[in-house]
């Protein structure tokens, strides 16, 4: 299967809401935008900037398993400093590629210093299994003589 699409072409399936929170925000703060919003990761940004990520891992590893509490922790603290990004014409394929490599389950898609949306691993495998039942869709239309060559 050809996953050589450029990664623009998922963001444009999704919202274009971007969760986001500041880096002095309480670590409790972020977790409660994150159930509200039913995600698992948030953009951390100042200025308009991207400084970070911080996701539920951050939280299981560095306040849980730390005995920190999230109510006295800022999200400075605790961020994944150190963020993965995607450009968005940078293919499905290599977004694969990357994510598997640096073992992350969110990716933002940055473009001219500003993020211009946010990619899960999720995304990418819903993405690949309409890919592929459309292209099974197109085959049984052709063998049943639907489509011509």
């Amino acid at each position: 299967m050809k996953t050589a699409y450029p990664i623009s072409s998922i963001l444009h399936q999704k919202t274009s809401a971007l969760w986001s929170v500041a880096p002095e925000a309480t670590v409790f703060d972020a977790i409660k935008i994150m159930a509200d919003k039913n995600v698992g990761a948030l953009l951390v940004l100042s200025g308009g900037r991207l400084q970070g990520i911080f996701t539920e891992r951050d939280y299981a590893r560095k306040i849980a398993l730390q005995n920190k509490t999230s109510k006295a922790t800022n999200v400075f603290e605790v961020l994944s400093e150190k963020c993965v990004t995607a450009a968005p014409d940078d293919s499905v394929e290599d977004c694969m590629r990357l994510m598997t490599e640096k073992r992350v389950r969110h990716l933002p898609v940055v473009e001219h210093g500003n993020v211009i949306g946010i990619i899960s691993i999720g995304d990418l495998v819903n993405w690949i299994i309409s890919t592929q039942n459309a292209a099974i869709e197109q085959m049984e239309q052709y063998i049943a003589g639907g489509v011509t060559a």
